[in-house]
C-alpha cells in the first residue's frame, strides 16, 4: 500500500496584512498551522519568505523543503502556549554552557578552545552582564545565580519568533552564549556552528573524517542557518 502524500491544491500564492502582522494566502485561503491555527507573521519579509516556500512546491508538498513554514508552525503551536517554559529551558543551558567546559588535553585543543571561546566568555560578562565560570573536564561547575537570572530575564523579554529562532541557535550547539551572540550580532550562524565544533573537528583531524558524522553536522549547520534567517526576517523596523 503506497503512502499518501499531500499534493499541491493551489494556483496562486500571495501575502497580505492581517491583524498586527501578515499572512500567506493560497488562492483565497489564508495559510493555517497543521492544527488549523492562524499563522500571523510579525513582518512582511517573513511572510514573503514563507510564500516563496509554498510557491516553490510542485506536484507534491515536501515539508522538508519549507523550513521557515515549519518554524512558524512551531512558534504558533509549540512555543506560544508554553513561552515561559521554553525560555526557562533555554536559560538552563547557561548553567552547563559548552563554552564553560574545556578539554584537559592535548594542548593544541586546549589552546584552540581558549582562543575561540575566551573572547565570548568575556563578551558575555561585559555586554550581557553574565560572567560565567570556566573549568576543565566535565565535572559541573556552579555558576553565579544572579548572572543566570539576568540571562533568563533576557530570554523572557524576547518576542515569540525571537524565542523560536533562538531555540535552535542554543540547543544545536549546546550553548546559550553562542545563541545569544548570533541574535546580538556578535557572530554569524556559520561562525557559531564552527565554534561549537572545535572538539569534533579536532577529533576528525586526528582520527579521520566519518561520512555519517559529517552528514549529521551538515544538517545541524543548515538548521542553525535557518534559525538565524528566521531571526532576521522576523525583526520589525
Amino acid at each position: 500500500m503506497s503512502e499518501w502524500k499531500a499534493r499541491r491544491f493551489w494556483t496562486e500564492v500571495s501575502t497580505r496584512a492581517a491583524g498586527d502582522g501578515f499572512e500567506v494566502v493560497l488562492d483565497d485561503k489564508p495559510l493555517r498551522s497543521p492544527n488549523k491555527h492562524p499563522l500571523i507573521l510579525p513582518t512582511e519579509a517573513l511572510a514573503r519568505a514563507l510564500a516563496e516556500e509554498w510557491r516553490a512546491q510542485e506536484d507534491l508538498i515536501r515539508p522538508l523543503t519549507m523550513p521557515l513554514t515549519r518554524a512558524a508552525n512551531s512558534a504558533t503551536e509549540r512555543v506560544a502556549p508554553q513561552f515561559e517554559d521554553v525560555a526557562s529551558m533555554l536559560a538552563e543551558y547557561a548553567g552547563t554552557d559548552l563554552l564553560s567546559y574545556r578539554a584537559t588535553g592535548p594542548q593544541v585543543l586546549v589552546r584552540r578552545q581558549a582562543e575561540a571561546w575566551d573572547p565570548l566568555i568575556a563578551w558575555a560578562a561585559r555586554d550581557l552582564d553574565a560572567p560565567l565560570r570556566v573549568t576543565e573536564g566535565v565535572i559541573p561547575v556552579p555558576q553565579d545565580p544572579a548572572a543566570l537570572a539576568r540571562l533568563h530575564d533576557r530570554l523572557r523579554a524576547l518576542d515569540l519568533y525571537g524565542l523560536t529562532a533562538l531555540h535552535d541557535l542554543v540547543t544545536i550547539p549546546g550553548s546559550l552564549i553562542l545563541g545569544l551572540a548570533v541574535i546580538e550580532g556578535r557572530l554569524t550562524g556559520e561562525e557559531a556552528h564552527h565554534l561549537s565544533r572545535i572538539d569534533e573537528d579536532f577529533q576528525a583531524e586526528e582520527w579521520g573524517h566519518d561520512e555519517d558524522a559529517a552528514a549529521v553536522a551538515e544538517g545541524r549547520r543548515l538548521s542553525i542557518l535557518v534559525a538565524e534567517r528566521l531571526w532576521h526576517l522576523s525583526r520589525r523596523g
